[in-house]
């Protein structure tokens, strides 16, 4: 590819992943699901080099989902996410649809149960935890919060009277409520006391307010600027708003709070592949052991199906917690001694 064309074919990526993040934006995707797609419409544009938008077709789908599975030997979700995010790209940006993707090489689907930490293994990873980290860890075991509903969170969500969190456009754009621990509130009150003095010093420094999706802060103008409204874990650092200027508070990056568990998990010795997701696993698993049933469960995680929530069922019928070994029925300890001593 010579200079002039790079430069040009360069120019029509820019150009079409622009006009892919503005219909995202126009249509009201959520923040992470149009960076997920504008980088995949991205790979996808690099992996077919054309030179002009009508060139696209269907074959060049085929082709690169293909891809994905043959070569980078991704996962089945990975493969949908990417599938989604062009048939997005093809019915909103070039105004025709993607068509019959029956010849694509779909990626295996593989079942994977979850990782869960014993109580064991819970109590000595909040060992291994402190401050801000710790008391968000905290909700993701407490409440079986995801980590980017966590780190979501604003003022206005924490119901400390009903003792209730209440996640609003959580997964699938749907609204939840699930439980917030009673041993939590007089921890998370004396939290949001030192936030409210970064708050209030922000608005002595001229704060235009904290990040708020563009619908509602038209519909509430004033909103951004009202304590209410104020994120719980908010970013250490201003972020440049439309303005220009660093005005804006946005929440702190999920990238934070996963390093600090993981090495959380590391230091309290866990072998186990241990990430933020396992303790809303663990969440999970520990309620569906104490008794709780699956329906409330599966409300609690905010799941579409409670086939979804039923994978919990499989953790706990896993060895000793279900099945006890016939090593153990058959041999007693007092067998086991006689038969090391006749050796």
């Amino acid at each position: 590819m010579t200079d002039n064309s790079r430069s040009e074919y360069q120019g029509l990526v820019r150009a079409l992943t622009k006009s892919t993040r503005v219909a995202l934006l126009r249509k009201h995707y959520s923040r992470r699901t149009q960076q997920s797609y504008v980088r995949w419409v991205e790979r996808f544009l690099r992996f077919v080099q054309v030179k002009r938008p009508g060139e696209l077709e269907q074959d060049d789908v085929v082709r690169f989902l293909t891809y994905l599975a043959k070569d980078r030997k991704v996962s089945a979700s990975t493969q949908n996410q990417a599938l989604n995010a062009l048939s997005f790209f093809f019915t909103s940006i070039l105004h025709k649809p993607v068509g019959d993707l029956s010849k694509v090489v779909r990626a295996r689907r593989s079942r994977h149960l979850p990782v869960v930490f014993t109580e064991d293994e819970i109590v000595r990873f909040f060992h291994c935890l402190e401050g801000t980290p710790r008391l968000a860890a905290s909700l993701l075991y407490g409440s079986g919060l995801r980590v980017s509903e966590c780190v979501q969170l604003r003022v206005r969500d924490l119901d400390f009277d009903a003792s209730v969190i209440h996640l609003r456009k959580a997964k699938g754009s749907k609204d939840r409520v699930t439980v917030l621990p009673r041993r939590l509130i007089p921890m998370l009150e004396r939290y949001l006391l030192s936030i409210k003095n970064l708050y209030e010093h922000d608005l002595r420094s001229g704060y235009n307010g904290t990040g708020m999706p563009e619908a509602l802060e038209r519909k509430y103008p004033n909103a951004a600027k009202e304590w209410s409204w104020q994120f719980v874990f908010p970013s250490t650092r201003l972020q440049r708003g439309e303005s220009g200027k660093e005005d804006r508070r946005w929440h702190t990056s999920e990238a934070t709070l996963q390093r600090a568990v993981h090495a959380a998990v590391r230091d309290a010795g866990i072998t186990k592949a241990g990430s933020c997701h396992s303790l809303r696993h663990s969440f999970a698993t520990h309620l569906l052991a104490a008794g709780s049933d699956l329906r409330s469960i599966q409300e609690l995680l905010g799941h579409r199906s409670v086939k979804t929530t039923m994978i919990y069922t499989h953790v706990l019928n896993l060895g000793a917690a279900g099945v006890q070994s016939p090593f153990d029925r058959v041999l007693s300890t007092s067998q086991l001694h006689r038969t090391e001593s006749e050796k």
